[in-house]
Formats: structure tokens, sequence, C-alpha cells
């Protein structure tokens, strides 16, 4: 029952949730405002741009510090340290007079959102009982599909009826009020706590460097004119640079980043499976918006109206999922999850003007259920056989591929629709504007089948040391088993 989960730790989980939810909108809503952001900065609705890159580039290569900022600092100061960085660079950013003010503002908030959401998310998980998990990790998750499908809404109501400065400003009273709570329900560290590792500063520089790079790169894929050596420069020093961190980590005692937890079975799943489900998920509410207003012509207040009925099926699937998940256990739902993403993608290539409204919105609703279902159970198993001591370089490490899967999937969708344009001229009949809509969302399916491959190789017991109900057969998981789910770490 959720009742029985400790009154203060679903309080931190709800803390933790509009934590993300801030972070996940401000790397979203930005876009949909670029061309009134540059006229008022007297710049090249391109040129805004920028400002989500360097966002999401800052995010990318602070992520993996916040375990090590964690251990040294504690939870409660870091936590409380990112809040205020954000909310502060929020209000930086609203103050802005020009383009470079507001990218140094927005690498600053980037900052903040880097270590607010990972540190949040691990005083969640630390401590928490096995079978408590599934709930208060699916606090945690909805707002991360909340922003993406919110966010080309709000930012049409707010750059239409209002003035770009507000994206911002509504982080301030938000901003305020997290600050307030968490101050009130993390407690500080135990003296007693054991001594902070040192820091592995060659990590440091080669998981930053080769994150960044990666980030840069998938910006560069998204921008039409980018130069391809550019791009070839940018690609290979992301491949160049992780590999040479990949081999560091490896290699040393007390990395960055503790690579050896993908020997954890579930948490490999997790973090590989749920990677490529996040490119997906990612992309999706980017190409929506955009084949609504330029095949379709609708307006960005009733595109992003309608892109909101993803969030409807992010709902209305929550409070049965954790019910479901204890009812058939892990391998199933993220095979169905898997499934329906890929069906609904798919289905919504071959949506047309003439199409419906209310069939759109249907399908919005599912495809919002199938998000819904599947990042929340990526996300449980990801701990589900990881031992409490070993919680901060699990949620460390599952953080940053999180974050560079999601920075990953508009370049993902921007490819897709490039493909789409000369692909769609081998079609049978004439091409319209949605063509290329049509073969992006068809190609992004197809990679979301990889998530299904990796479902599929799952145990059919993965997973249940955080299930409430016992596994068919017996109590508990058979001890051959166990061994096959978790490896060794």
């Amino acid at each position: 029952m959720e009742e029985m989960i400790d009154t203060k730790r679903r309080h931190t989980a709800l803390l933790v949730a509009g934590c993300f939810f801030m972070e996940n909108l401000d790397g979203t809503i930005v876009s949909t405002a670029a061309p009134r952001m540059g006229d008022a900065l007297g710049v090249a609705p391109a040129a805004i741009g920028l400002v989500v890159t360097a966002y999401l580039v800052t995010l990318a290569v602070l992520i993996p510090l916040s375990g090590w900022l964690t251990a040294r600092f504690g939870a409660r100061r870091v936590f409380l340290t990112a809040i205020a960085v954000f909310t502060l660079a929020s209000l930086a950013c609203a103050l802005s007079t020009g383009l470079g003010m507001l990218v140094a503002m927005r690498v600053l908030q980037g900052a903040g959102g880097a270590m607010m959401v990972p540190v949040g998310r691990l005083v969640v998980v630390s401590g928490a009982e096995k079978t408590d998990m599934p709930r208060l990790i699916s606090y945690v998750v909805w707002p991360a599909l909340a922003a993406p499908v919110i966010a080309p809404l709000a930012g049409g109501l707010l750059t239409t009826y209002a003035d770009w400065r507000w994206m911002f400003l509504v982080n301030l009273p938000l901003g305020a009020v997290a600050f307030a709570v968490a101050h009130r329900l993390i407690d500080a560290p135990s003296h007693t706590a054991a001594p902070p590792p040192r820091l592995d500063r060659w990590g440091v520089a080669l998981v930053s460097t080769g994150l960044g790079a990666l980030t840069w790169t998938a910006h560069l894929l998204s921008e039409a004119g980018a130069d391809r050596a550019e791009v070839l420069l940018a690609g290979g020093a992301a491949v160049l640079l992780t590999a040479a961190a990949a081999r560091h980590l490896l290699r040393t005692d007390q990395p960055l980043i503790d690579l050896r937890m993908l020997k954890v079975t579930t948490f490999r799943a997790s973090v590989s499976g749920g990677s490529l489900f996040w490119v997906v998920v990612a992309a999706v509410p980017f190409l929506l918006p955009l084949l609504f207003q330029e095949a379709f012509g609708w307006s960005a207040i009733r595109s992003g109206a309608a892109v909101l009925f993803v969030f409807v099926g992010n709902i209305a699937i929550k409070p049965a999922a954790n019910r479901l998940l204890d009812r058939f256990g892990f391998r199933p739902l993220l095979i169905a999850a898997a499934l329906g993403v890929a069906v609904t993608t798919a289905l919504c290539g071959f949506l047309t003007a003439a199409t419906p409204v209310a069939v759109v919105l249907v399908l919005a609703v599912v495809a919002g259920a199938a998000r819904s279902l599947g990042l929340t159970c990526y996300q449980v198993i990801a701990f589900a056989d990881v031992p409490q001591e070993r919680m901060r370089h699990a949620n460390t490490l599952q953080s940053t591929a999180q974050q560079a899967a999601a920075g990953l999937g508009v370049a993902a969708a921007t490819l897709a629709l490039r493909a789409g344009g000369p692909l769609g001229a081998w079609l049978p009949g004439p091409a319209t504007p949605a063509t290329p809509y049509g073969v992006a969302f068809c190609l992004l399916a197809l990679l979301s089948l990889g998530a299904l491959a990796g479902a599929l190789r799952l145990h059919p017991t993965a997973g249940d040391a955080v299930r409430s109900a016992p596994a068919a057969g017996g109590p508990g998981v058979p001890a051959p088993a166990r061994a096959r789910i978790r490896g060794r770490v």
C-alpha cells in the first residue's frame, strides 16, 4: 500500500519531481520562443539555438560530478545550493540584455540543474525499501515526461500573450518554495559518514569533455547549415574522448563514474534499453508540433494543446503502473511499452491534415501511456538489484546516460526529418509537406525496436526484488536466477 511509504520520503520524492520538472521544462521551452527572443535580443532566431545548447552541454558535463560532490559535501548542502543557483540564474536569464549574457546565465542555470535532480533522486532512493522504489521513483519520473509536452503550449502562450522573459521568471516562486521545503525535509549528513573518495581528476576531464563534445555534435546535427567538417571533428572528438574515458574509468580504483555497475544485469538493461527509449521519447514531442504547424498549418497554441494530450496519457496510466508492475513484472511491461511506443510513433507518420482531431488526441493519449509506463519501469529496474552501498555510483551513471540520451533526442529527430525528404521521394504517390515527417516517425519507430530487443532478453524474474507481489512459483527469486540477474559488482 502507498500509505506504508514513509511520509517524509514521499514528500521528498515529490519535491525532487518539482525540481525535475523545472530542469526539463527549461531545456525545451526556449525553442518555441526562438523568433521572439531573437527579435528582442537583436539576433537571428537560429542563434537562439546556442541558448538551448549551452544549457544542455552544461548538464551533460557536470552531472557526472554530482555523485562525488554529494560524498564530499553532503546531499543536503549540494541540493540546497543547486536549487539556489538554478533559481538565481533563472532571474539573471530573465534580466539578460544580450545574447552573450543570456548564454552565460544559461550555463550557470545548467550547473544548478546538473546537481539538483541527480542529488535529489539519490536522497529519495538511498535507504529506501526495495518494494517502495516503484512508487517513489514514479513520483520523480512523470515530470520528465510532462515537461517536453507542456513546453510547446506553455511557450506558445507566453510568447503570444506575454514576454519571453516569463519563461525564466516562473522559476522564481517554484525555486523559492523548493528551497524552503528542501531545507525542512532533507537532513544534514551524519558525522559518522565515511570519508569522501579522492576526486578522479582524469575522469572529470575525460568524461566532461567527452559528453560535452557529444552534446555539441548533437547540436550541430540539429542545425540546418552545419559545416560537415565541424560535425566530423566534434563527433570524432566525442568518440575518442568517450573511449578514453571508459578505458580510464575501468582501470582506476576510485573512478568518477563506476562502469562496473554495468555488470548488474538489470542495471545494464536500464542504461542500454532505457537510453534508446529516451531518445525516441525526447524526439517525438519535438517533431509533433513541427508536423502540426508546418505541414498542417495549425497555430502554435493549437498544436501545443494537441501535444498536451501526451501528458494526459502519462497521468492516466500512472495510478495503474505500480499495480501492473506488481502483477506482471518488468519484462512484460517493458515489452508492451516498447511495442506501444513503436506502434504509436509509426502511426504518427500516417497522420494528415484531414485526420479527425479526435483520432490525433487518442493517439497522443496512448503514446503518452506507453512512454510513462516504459520510463517508470526503466527507472525502477535500474536500482532493483543494486546494493545500498553502491547506490551513489548507480545513480550517477544512470543520470549521466539519461541526460546524454535526452540530449540526443532532438538530433535524432532532426536527422530523421532530413532523411525523410530523399527517402519520401521513393514512396508511391505525390509528396506532400507531411511526407518527410511520415518517414521520420517511421525511422524513430524502428529505433525504438532496439529497446524492444533488450526487453525480450530480460529474465522473466528480472527486477522482482522491488515488486510487492512475489514472483509466480514461490516467494522471492530463486538463488540461481538471482545470481544471473545481479551479476557481480
